[in-house]
């Protein structure tokens, strides 16, 4: 059971946080998703991608953001869907989606693709191939209505949406799972000390931003200095593990700069809020390779396959392998050199790294399936 403590943290901040505008709308679009591929037996997972933001006025004009333009999410939901799971992609508005994403994120432009042949507009010979892949993919996911989108923007509405859909998914049991790769704010500005109205920054209008809170407003300026004084938002992995869905499978992300900190602190979440995996992460080499911890099987590297990685500009593969002290066994050597010049490669994987981190998952959510099931018949 949840401990008071998070559930009194929870009751004050979905007290005090308005629901989003949407709320109901997006809860009744999931209820109908749930209840369809529950009883078609299917898995269902929700996956949440992009950053969240910290609006510091009511009428948001300025907002404090987390970096993410939603890339693992939105892979990973395309490879879940191959894996057979109906997907809930809650997802930062106008991050990127499944599918359009091989477009949409792009140094090019998307009408680079098209040309115009005999008044008609059609895709670049060169790109029929992959782009008829791609909207195959799509087809077939629409057919079989296996994909639900849902966004929000702010830290609040990703909360509300992420409470009220893991309620719904309850009784789902162990076939549900939650993968949360949105990168989530830790700090925000409570309802009750923001300011309605832009935060001015000419002192001869400083008094406008006055507001009936019991506190400063916690984005202010002072002299000719914006103060900024965030609260922290509460921990609710802990209400998601204990309270909202107890017994689903849990994926959280960790992500770090340092690589001697990065198995620590994974493990250290893992143990803190007693879920099922922690996927850690180093900024830098992230697309290449990420680190599996969990009470089912420790400690266990996934990475893009030797063949399939782009080496960079000095041939060296560098930081990848970095955090962990076994790397050589994997085939490949980590340059200490390159990593104490910060090189890092270059590029894009040949091969996608949530197409290796997927099929892993699925394989540890038929344990924890098959474990739940042996549990229930005992």
């Amino acid at each position: 059971m949840a401990d008071s403590s998070a559930q009194e943290a929870e009751s004050h901040y979905f007290t005090h946080e308005p629901a989003p505008k949407d709320l109901k709308a997006n809860t009744t679009l999931a209820r109908e998703f749930i209840a369809r591929h529950a009883a078609g037996g299917r898995r269902v997972v929700l996956v949440t991608s992009g950053g969240t933001t910290v609006p510091l006025e009511t009428q948001t004009v300025r907002y404090i953001d987390n970096f993410s333009a939603g890339t693992r999410g939105a892979t990973s939901a395309e490879n879940f869907l191959a894996n057979g799971y109906a997907v809930m992609f809650l997802h930062r508005q106008f991050s990127l989606l499944p599918y359009s994403r091989h477009y949409s994120h792009n140094t090019r432009s998307f009408l680079d693709f098209m040309e115009e042949r005999d008044g008609q507009v059609v895709v670049g010979a060169q790109h029929q191939d992959e782009m008829r892949g791609v909207l195959r993919q799509y087809a077939a996911v629409k057919r079989e209505n296996t994909l639900l989108i849902l966004s929000y923007v702010t830290i609040t509405e990703y909360l509300w949406n992420l409470r009220e859909v893991a309620k719904l998914m309850r009784p789902l049991g162990p076939t549900a799972m939650f993968y949360l790769a949105a990168a989530v704010s830790d700090f925000f500005v409570p309802q009750d000390r923001m300011v309605e109205h832009k935060i001015q920054s000419n002192e001869e209008f400083l008094g406008a931003e006055a507001g009936a809170t019991t506190k400063p407003p916690a984005a202010r300026t002072e002299g000719k200095s914006l103060i900024i004084d965030l609260e922290p938002v509460p921990k609710f992995l802990k209400q998601l593990v204990d309270g909202w869905a107890p017994e689903a499978m849990i994926v959280s992300f960790k992500l770090e700069t340092d690589p001697a900190l990065l198995v620590k602190k994974a493990q250290y979440s893992l143990n803190k809020y007693a879920h099922h995996l922690v996927i850690g992460n180093l900024l830098t080499t992230r697309k290449w390779e990420v680190v599996f911890v969990s009470e089912m099987d420790g400690e266990k590297w996934i990475r893009v396959p030797p063949n399939r990685r782009t080496k960079s500009f000095s041939g060296v593969q560098s930081l990848v392998g970095a955090a962990d002290p076994l790397a050589k066994q994997d085939g490949f050597k980590v340059d200490e050199s390159m990593a104490a010049d910060g090189t890092v490669p270059q590029g894009e994987p040949a091969q996608e790294i949530e197409s290796v981190i997927i099929p892993e998952i699925e394989k540890m959510h038929t344990k924890l399936i098959d474990r739940a099931l042996t549990r229930g018949g005992a």
